[in-house]
């Protein structure tokens, strides 16, 4: 099957072959799997000090030898602060259930959050998920606006991976048909919730995504524009073709991109 060739101009082209990589079956479930694996390894541990709760001065009152054991006196056996010479009347510490006491179950930095997923099923992941960037339902169903392109999946020419100016690079975008998208990914809505206090304030949609062979200067370019990412074809995973476990990202692929794909077999 061959696609048409856009120049940077917005104009048609050249016809190249489209690779093996997307004519595979679209596999949803499997895509989402990749990516919440890719997830997982990135996230990073947490746990609570393992004295916390512990740093204080209460004891167990029955080490006072003047008391003696507490058993069958109708005092809880608690680890208390003790107030002056002599009172059983401090407040509890240590045990969970007490005001000010540790907490019963608290986060462990040792705990595995990482989930795995067979090398083979990744690749087919990727391979699903590059697929289905040239279906134009699935991307316009992921949210992407895509009125004014007719073809995909989008090709441009190699002098895209050369732009070094952001201005350049917007103009070229916006002349290969993605300004609508553009526009939308660059509303921001305030966030749910305490994440606006703790420096997630907006949530920014995710926008188009340029794949090219080599960085020749558009990853500099496009950095500027709002929701716009670039990645080398040889990095590609399932995560940045589908944010959100959700397929469809609107992309843009340079010619050179594509003939690596053939030439390299990549994902395959």
């Amino acid at each position: 099957m061959k696609t048409n060739i856009i120049s940077i101009d917005g104009k048609k082209g050249s016809q190249v072959d489209l690779p093996l990589q997307f004519f595979e079956t679209y596999r949803p479930d499997l895509i989402k799997r990749a990516v919440i694996t890719a997830q997982s390894k990135a996230r990073q541990p947490y746990g609570a000090d393992p004295r916390a709760g512990l740093k204080t001065s209460a004891h167990h009152i029955a080490r006072r030898s003047c008391y003696g054991s507490l058993a069958n006196r109708g005092i809880a056996r608690m680890k208390r602060i003790t107030i002056g010479t002599g009172s059983l009347a401090g407040t509890g510490r240590v045990a969970p259930h007490a005001i000010k006491g540790r907490k019963a179950h608290a986060p462990k930095s040792e705990k595995i959050y990482a989930v795995d997923i067979n090398n083979t099923e990744r690749k087919l992941a990727i391979r699903s998920a590059i697929s289905a960037t040239a279906d134009k339902e699935i991307v316009s169903g992921r949210g992407h606006k895509v009125d004014g392109i007719t073809e995909f999946p989008i090709i441009c020419e190699d002098k895209l991976e050369t732009v070094t100016k952001t201005q350049d690079a917007l103009k070229i975008l916006k002349s290969i048909g993605l300004s609508f998208d553009i526009e939308r990914s660059s509303e921001r809505k305030i966030r749910a919730g305490r994440g606006t206090m703790r420096g997630r304030n907006y949530r920014i949609k995710k926008g188009p995504l340029v794949v090219v062979a080599n960085n020749k200067g558009i990853n500099e370019a496009a950095s500027n524009i709002v929701g716009v990412d670039v990645i080398e074809v040889k990095n590609l995973n399932a995560e940045i073709l589908a944010p959100g476990t959700h397929a469809g990202r609107l992309t843009v692929w340079t010619k050179s991109a594509i003939e690596m794909l053939e030439k390299e077999k990549l994902f395959m």
